[in-house]
Parts: structure tokens; sequence; C-alpha cells
């Protein structure tokens, strides 16, 4: 089981840059794929971007590409987002999850969450 905890959120200005961290504990960190999603009040959650175990393999979500970057440091057992000409769109509880399976993009693939942690992009 691999216990999650995210940090880094905050408020920014559009444009700004914020990097996340998630911090786990477990020992099939390594061996899994990794996850950072968002939730916006009123809506579900979506995935943002998810990584492979060996950070070779990456997905994001259209409306993050060019902008975000997932990556993770098995050594440490940190994943991170970091995230670059922020909109207010961005706006969400951002948070990282373990994938169940060797890859997968939606919700459903991920657990345990991380408690989330906020992100507010102002206009």
């Amino acid at each position: 089981q691999v216990h999650l905890v995210e940090s880094g959120g905050g408020l920014v200005q559009t444009g700004g840059s914020l990097r996340l961290s998630c911090a786990a504990s477990g020992r099939t960190f390594s061996s899994s794929c990794m996850g950072w999603f968002r939730q916006a009040p009123g809506k579900e959650r979506d995935v943002v971007a998810v990584i492979n175990w060996s950070g070779g393999i990456t997905y994001y979500t259209d409306s993050v590409k060019g902008r975000f970057t997932i990556s993770r440091d098995n050594a440490k057992k940190m994943v991170y987002l970091q995230m670059n000409s922020l909109k207010p769109e961005d706006t969400a509880v951002y948070y990282c999850a373990a994938g169940l399976r060797g890859w997968g993009t939606a919700p459903r693939d991920f657990g345990p969450w991380g408690q989330g942690t906020q992100v507010t992009v102002s206009s």
C-alpha cells in the first residue's frame, strides 16, 4: 500500500508557475504508475498527467500539454508536477494517486489518493 501527501499548492496570478510535490511511502511506489488529477468545484475529478514506473512514459490531458510537466524520483519516492503558464481554468484541488495496475489514465485506475492541495489562479 502507498500513502501519499501532496504539497506546493497556493495562489498565483495568471501566467505564473507552481510546482506540486507528492511524497510517497510504501514499498510498491517504484513499481507503480503515478498520476496527478484535479477537481474543480462542482466538477468531476479529471486526469492531468500520468507517469509510468520508470518515468519513460508520460501522458498529459490536452489542456495542459506544453505547460505542465510530470516527473518522479524513485529514490526519494517523490512525484512532481511543474505547472507553468497557469490559467484561471487550472484552479482546482490537485490530487496525487498511485496506479492500481501498470498503466491507466482514468480515476478508476488509481488509488489510494492523497488529501489534495489547492491551486488557485487569479485573473
